[in-house]
């Protein structure tokens, strides 16, 4: 039985990359709104920073900063029938980037513009290894006649080092680690595809060979039908949880792909979800059309993440 939803806070101009803190907050990000933002436990919402271009997937890293990874910026859609949308590419787009917020004074900083094999075109969303560093999908962007293809990357949290690792994927969005960090997850948005990727070493990939695997990794499961991802998180037993657009919810996949489950929202962009609360046991999932923050008790705890739950 699907446990009830609980609103924590609404008026926000597309949530998207939640953190739940220790104190019972939760920070996230507004893309349309362009801030970061704080969600107190009370519902009294702050925000903490100012953001230029398209604020994306956020993490807590080894320095207590969080690490945004920043789209560049998108056209929007507001309507009262559907709420707000992107729809591709801002007009004063100029590349996509990686930047942190240092949570003392709000101070921004960005950290990297481009990998060692091209420019950012829409960093999305990251997820820290035990070793300090971070792997981070480029989901591209989207022009009215073209479309970028994706990648992910592997960075070091101080500035010194960017790789791009996997290449192409399409749409690549949400990203997750596997318990013990052997393993990589990544949904791809516009396949409605999960992949796994296995790590040999801390920023390394053993890719599966070419033709089996078009791109390193092996497919964990493609969902039927008009169903696209989002960004993810990991639970406790390995399950791949998944914010899934279009038929909104979130999309609970174990580790082989053999078991797909679905969790309803009433929101068709259901855009990302995390873990926190008493013993990891709440997720904290953003409805981004209707602005909301919501919680609701899950089955599972979450699957513990570097330098915040651990």
């Amino acid at each position: 039985m699907t446990s009830p939803i609980r609103e924590l806070a609404a008026g926000l101009r597309f949530p998207e990359g939640p953190i739940a803190m220790p104190d019972g907050s939760v920070l996230l990000v507004e893309i349309e709104g362009k801030t970061f933002t704080r969600v107190g436990a009370d519902g009294r919402v702050e925000r903490i920073a100012k953001l230029a271009g398209g604020p994306n997937g956020a993490a807590i890293g080894p320095d207590g900063k969080v690490y945004i990874c920043n789209n560049g910026g998108f056209k929007w859609h507001d309507s009262a029938e559907h709420g707000i949308r992107p729809i591709g590419q801002a007009e004063d787009y100029a590349g996509g980037w990686i930047e942190t917020v240092d949570l003392r004074n709000g101070r921004v900083e960005r950290l990297y513009e481009r990998s060692d094999a091209a420019p950012l075109h829409g960093p999305n969303d990251l997820v820290f290894d035990r070793h300090g560093g971070f792997w981070f999908t480029d989901h591209g962007k989207t022009r009215p006649r073209d479309v970028d293809r994706g990648s992910v990357c592997y960075a070091r949290a101080d500035g010194s080092q960017i790789r791009e690792l996997i290449f192409p994927l399409w749409s690549p969005n949400g990203i997750g680690l596997s318990a013990d960090e052997r393993t990589l997850y990544v949904a791809e948005t516009f396949t409605g595809r999960v992949w796994a990727f296995d790590l040999s070493a801390p920023g390394e990939i053993a890719k599966e060979p070419w033709p089996q695997s078009p791109n390193g990794g092996r497919l964990v499961v493609g969902l039927p039908g008009y169903q696209n991802l989002d960004s993810l998180a990991i639970d406790s037993e390995g399950n791949v949880c998944v914010a899934t657009l279009a038929n909104g919810g979130i999309t609970v996949i174990a580790p082989d792909g053999s078991k797909v489950s679905h969790v309803p929202t009433p929101d068709a962009m259901t855009t990302n979800i995390c873990f926190g609360g008493a013993a990891l046991r709440t997720a904290y999932i953003t409805l981004s059309s209707t602005g909301k923050l919501v919680a609701m008790d899950w089955p599972r705890p979450g699957l513990p993440l570097n330098y915040l739950n651990t």
